[in-house]
């Protein structure tokens, strides 16, 4: 099967669930890629199989934002820390996440990848946050925790409409989860 068709299908699901949430079809995927729709069961054989893909592909690209947070000599490690706690490709930085909730109910499956990815690939963080003790630029505490802390939000995220009742995007939401477990909430 051709990678650079099921990537670009991929990239062109993530726009078109940007624009309509979970309603889309896969005629306005096959409009929005000038492709047609056989093209697209070609790759996949239906919806479901797409977003199972299209959780493992986001996923994927936000490990590979984070071993550039790793590799990248001119960060300190308390700067690395707080990266790689609101990792986000650039690219997804701009796509409507909110609607994901949706996901727990239409798509249950989806939904349980979802989960399974946010608990695991946690390695680089947590060797991060235990140089960051060492170093003296965080405070000793139980680093499960801090998982479990972050790991609770994006649930969160993922589980209710509270992003969009508030009016936040997943970036900005994110972004003040990582601030207030680097930084607390006490004014200093």
């Amino acid at each position: 099967m051709n990678a650079e068709l099921r990537k670009t299908i991929l990239n062109g699901t993530m726009e078109v669930f940007n624009q309509k949430g979970l309603k889309f079809t896969m005629d306005d995927i096959a409009k929005q890629l000038s492709i047609s729709k056989k093209t697209i069961y070609k790759v996949f054989d239906d919806k479901e199989k797409m977003f199972l893909e299209m959780v493992d592909y986001l996923f994927d690209q936000i490990k590979v934002s984070e071993e550039e947070v790793m590799k990248d000599k001119s960060l300190t490690t308390l700067e690395k820390i707080r990266k790689i706690l609101g990792v986000m490709p650039e690219s997804y930085r701009d796509i409507d996440l909110r609607k994901l909730y949706e996901l727990k109910d239409k798509y249950p499956t989806t939904y349980q990848r979802v989960e399974e990815r946010l608990e695991t690939g946690w390695e680089n963080t947590l060797m991060l946050l235990e140089k960051g003790i060492k170093e003296g630029v965080i405070r000793p505490l139980p680093l499960c925790l801090v998982k479990m802390m972050l790991e609770a939000s994006l649930e969160q995220f993922f589980q209710r409409d509270i992003l969009i009742v508030n009016n936040l995007s997943y970036g900005e939401a994110l972004d003040h989860v990582v601030d207030i477990l680097v930084n607390g909430i006490a004014v200093k």
